[in-house]
């Protein structure tokens, strides 16, 4: 098959492409994949590939996974979609109550939505809701972190602190006020930074609805980790200024951080946790959002104008929420936390060729996530290693000079060294 006939072609003229100046692919085709297993991926030539980011961080337990295979198809044999107004169905009340369960029956009740931004969109409605419906109207702002990334949709936008996402539509969006955050685990530093936050709501938590958190590490910013102690002082001042800790656990929730939620590695207590991404194992779009019986009980009246009027034609569908069931039974039956966590010696060593890489200036590791800051003069530094990547048969998508791996669960030992390896002709070849 030719480059002109091939379905990379055909997708450039057709499809628009997700966070991608089109343009680009005037010399750079779209890599079209025909198969996937496992950690590769097989494109329409052949040429095989190691999914070093799970596919955007969705594919926790790789391509292809036959158990969460068997479990939509049987579910596909029984109801593929029922509007959840009026009416439910046994996976999502199974997969309701399985979630509560990860949160010690903290956070009892989930409202479903299929993508991550949407999550973070009900939350944010959820939370100002409540305070209007318990009388205080004026509690509508939101706080967020600096270097925040939470999506994409207008609401998101607002708490969201990517400048090449939000400045487009800047005149579109209601922003919140930025909190600083610590990236050294020094004391004086995170102290200072609970200290501008406390000062701020004593002025305004009048006005202030929440404040929106992705714990311990801030994805989309570069892979920036920041102290568990500064989670729980946020914790701690947004129970003393009354406003609502949601936490955004879309890229970090189901195990990708050692623990199953994130926030699990701190004393926080959120009122709210958005979920998505490795929900489903990849296999089909669904979003959560868990919250308090106290937030539920607020909307819980004989007024249609003080229940939460919010909906997705596909909310709740059962074929996703039967393999967001499949996934919880692959971390309890297989006892996935535990694996990896006694893997990581292992991978670390293997890691040695890269984190001795000349240009490598740091590195930095959470459960099953690996950081690299790269010394690059390079204006398109991630852009190359995206090339080159493929050439050595491997996916990265670096952001700005943070190369990371985030794999799925399933890489073995041969695979993260064969990653390895191939990261290393990257930098060698893009310096």
């Amino acid at each position: 098959m030719s480059k002109e006939n091939s379905w990379g072609s055909r997708s450039l003229a057709g499809v628009w492409h997700p966070c991608t100046q089109m343009k680009f692919h005037e010399d750079f085709l779209p890599i079209v994949i025909k198969e996937a297993y496992g950690v590769r991926l097989i494109d329409e030539f052949g040429n095989s590939y190691i999914d070093a980011i799970s596919s955007w961080w969705v594919n926790i337990f790789g391509h292809q996974n036959e158990r969460i295979k068997r479990a939509i198809v049987d579910q596909l044999n029984k109801v593929e979609h029922v509007m959840l107004a009026g009416f439910s169905h046994p996976p999502v009340i199974e997969l309701s109550e399985r979630l509560s369960e990860k949160t010690n029956n903290k956070l009892g009740h989930a409202f479903y939505a299929s993508d991550g931004a949407s999550a973070t969109e009900i939350a944010l409605k959820m939370s100002a809701h409540y305070w209007r419906n318990k009388g205080y109207s004026a509690k509508n702002q939101f706080l967020a972190l600096t270097n925040s990334y939470h999506g994409e949709t207008i609401g998101a936008l607002g708490i969201t602190d990517i400048p090449i996402f939000k400045n487009a539509y800047a005149d579109l969006i209601r922003s919140a006020a930025l909190m600083p955050v610590p990236y050294s685990h020094e004391d004086s530093e995170i102290d200072a930074c609970l200290n501008y936050v406390e000062i701020y709501l004593q002025e305004n938590c009048q006005n202030v609805s929440s404040i929106i958190v992705e714990p311990l590490v801030q994805a989309a910013a570069g892979m920036l980790f920041y102290s568990p102690r500064y989670l729980d002082g946020l914790s701690q001042l947004a129970k003393q200024y009354q406003i609502h800790l949601i936490v955004d656990e879309i890229a970090m929730g189901f195990g990708r951080t050692g623990t199953f939620f994130a926030y699990q590695q701190t004393n926080a207590k959120p009122d709210f946790i958005c979920l998505s991404k490795g929900i489903s194992g990849g296999f089909l779009p669904l979003s959560a959002v868990l919250t308090t019986d106290d937030v539920y009980q607020a909307f819980y009246t004989n007024d249609i104008s003080q229940g939460f009027l919010h909906s997705h034609s596909y909310t709740g569908n059962p074929l996703a929420c039967r393999a967001a069931l499949e996934v919880l039974n692959i971390f309890d039956d297989e006892q996935i936390l535990e694996k990896n966590n006694t893997r990581l010696t292992k991978f670390n060593e293997l890691l040695q060729p890269l984190i001795e890489h000349s240009s490598v200036i740091d590195w930095r590791h959470i459960g099953m996530i690996w950081v690299f800051d790269i010394n690059t003069n390079n204006p398109i530094f991630a852009k190359d290693c995206y090339r080159l990547g493929l050439k050595f048969g491997i996916l990265i998508r670096p952001i700005g000079n943070h190369l990371y791996f985030m794999p799925p669960y399933t890489i073995t030992d041969n695979e993260f060294k064969e990653l390895v390896n191939a990261t290393v002709k990257v930098l060698n070849e893009v310096e």
